[in-house]
């Protein structure tokens, strides 16, 4: 990567880091304290205690690599303030003190974010790195969740991106290997796990060294794994770490419902269930009847029947099966990006207890396709409107509203502006009809740029010609507006303090119909014949 195309993201970062300093005194959620109260824990209990400890509620539920994180977090928070890793006199502590290590923290945690953004894009073209990196660098979701809400998904997401640049350049026994690092840091990553096993089973372990390399890779993840867990295996905490990181008793649904099948399946069902009594038939409302926002209530259904863990899981898995078929029948490099990003989708629809923040996990990723065609560039757009705004609920005080909405607004309207100047300025010797670069660049390219530029009206004419949107796609994105105002101003002003939980509902329920949307436009994708392999400069 050229030291120009370096300083630009440099440039970038530090105008995110100056926004991000602008919100530490932001609102922010109970996961600050969660946070904190896991750096208590790991720093004054022995390690065969982390995964037992209920001094608090917010019980340590991440995988062993996030709690050595911590661990090394509370090294540095105990010089700062040591009654922020006292186990009991820690509890609720939040001073300004407290609130500035913590924001800080997830600042200088986002280092390796950049870092995989980096390597990902460096042997792009300039103008290509330049476009992926912003709509890296500046995703109002990750200023939503991570910097105001509080959470690590940029660190998280930036193993993920290293995983996948080092699978583009066909590295596969890295690019598992990093893998394996995330899942062991979070283990909701691990959705993503059948479409590396079978990308990696048939496009490194193949050939006449097919065992020598089936053996390589296999040992390279059991010994992230065994790293991670093998203490706990020692110590026979296995069986309760399980239970920690997979709490099936929490419900089908999150508080509030993350934008997906399930919210689909709530809505019709509660809808029903009002029609039928009102038709005179017997039917039974369970408890909050699905609109009480309450963790483990919303899992008893009206009419529906109730869905059980092993259900989403096998939904998971169907939703998924087209995808692995292709992967099986041609795994291409080329590929890997979108399928990752398209089996996060099937578990952000189709899981048990989805948290609406989960949308990061195919919304980053899915932003380092935007410039390889046009109806790429199209379907993160809507996307990432979609599940950007979908967090708003997360910020509920007014005086955060003036900060997400620029946020967003800003963002889409960058984006939709300049992605079609991006298409426009290829040259037409290496765009195909999708927009994706040729397998061999002419060599003459550059030059014809430069020294024969298109007139205006030509620019204007072949600008008019990228449409990165539909009809229908418009149209729903324009039904946004609508939906804000009423749930953010017209319902208060209408119901008072009445059915506090419908806002969210109808939020959740718009958004989740845009995403089924992409999500089935995805599903499709994995039947369109397949393109001849094209090189990506990697």
């Amino acid at each position: 990567m050229g030291t120009a195309d370096y300083s630009e993201l440099l440039w970038m970062v530090s105008i995110a880091t100056c926004i991000k300093l602008l919100l530490v005194p932001s609102y922010h959620s109970t996961d600050l304290e969660v946070h904190r109260h896991w750096m208590a824990i790991t720093s004054s209990l022995p390690l065969k205690e982390w995964y037992e400890d209920e001094t608090s509620e917010w019980t340590l539920d991440y995988p062993p690599l996030f709690a050595w994180f911590e661990r090394l977090l509370a090294i540095f928070a105990r010089r700062v303030d040591p009654i922020m890793v006292d186990l009991v006199k820690g509890l609720n502590y939040s001073t300004d003190t407290v609130i500035l290590f913590q924001r800080s923290t997830v600042i200088i945690a986002d280092c390796v974010l950049y870092w995989g953004l980096w390597r990902f894009c460096r042997k792009f073209t300039a103008e290509k790195q330049r476009i992926l990196c912003a709509a890296v660098v500046f995703s109002p979701g990750l200023f939503i969740v991570d910097h105001i809400h509080f959470q690590y998904n940029g660190f998280l997401l930036g193993i993920l991106l290293l995983s996948l640049s080092y699978l583009r350049e066909g590295r596969n026994v890295t690019g598992g290997f990093w893998f394996a690092v995330l899942v062991c840091y979070k283990h909701l990553f691990a959705v993503a796990g059948p479409v590396y096993f079978v990308y990696l089973l048939r496009h490194y372990c193949r050939g006449v060294s097919w065992f020598s390399n089936f053996m390589r890779l296999g040992l390279t993840v059991i010994s992230v794994v065994g790293i991670a867990f093998g203490p706990f295996i020692y110590y026979g905490q296995m069986g309760q770490l399980m239970k920690r990181l997979f709490p099936f008793g929490r419900g089908l649904c999150h508080a509030y419902w993350a934008p997906n099948f399930w919210a689909l399946y709530n809505t019709v069902d509660k809808g029903l269930s009002v029609v039928l009594r009102k038709l005179g038939k017997d039917v039974r409302a369970p408890k909050a009847a699905m609109t009480g926002g309450l963790v483990g209530d919303s899992s008893g259904h009206a009419v529906f029947p109730n869905v059980t863990p092993a259900v989403t899981a096998l939904l998971v898995l169907l939703a998924m099966l087209p995808c692995l078929v292709r992967i099986w029948r041609r795994p291409r490099r080329s590929e890997i990006v979108q399928w990752v990003v398209y089996a996060y989708t099937c578990g952000y629809m189709f899981g048990w207890h989805v948290h609406e923040k989960a949308a990061l996990h195919f919304v980053v990723p899915l932003s380092l396709l935007i410039a390889d065609s046009v109806k790429a560039a199209g379907d993160f757009l809507f996307v990432s409107t979609v599940s950007y705004y979908s967090l708003f609920p997360l910020l509920f005080e007014n005086r955060e509203y003036p900060i997400k909405v620029p946020l967003l607004l800003l963002y889409e309207f960058a984006m939709a502006t300049y992605l079609p100047h991006y298409f426009v300025n290829m040259s037409p010797d290496r765009v195909s009809n999708s927009g994706v670069e040729s397998e061999e660049p002419a060599e003459s390219t550059s030059d014809k740029s430069e020294s024969s530029p298109r007139s205006d009206w030509t620019m204007l004419s072949s600008l008019q010609e990228v449409e990165l949107l539909g009809t229908v796609r418009k149209l729903y994105l324009w039904g946004l507006l609508p939906v804000e105002i009423y749930s953010q101003f017209l319902h208060p002003y209408l119901f008072k303090d009445r059915l506090p939980f419908f806002p969210l509902m109808l939020v959740s329920f718009y958004c989740s119909v845009g995403l089924f949307y992409a999500w089935a436009k995805q599903l499709m994708a994995c039947f369109d014949q397949p393109k001849p392999d094209i090189h990506f400069q990697i």
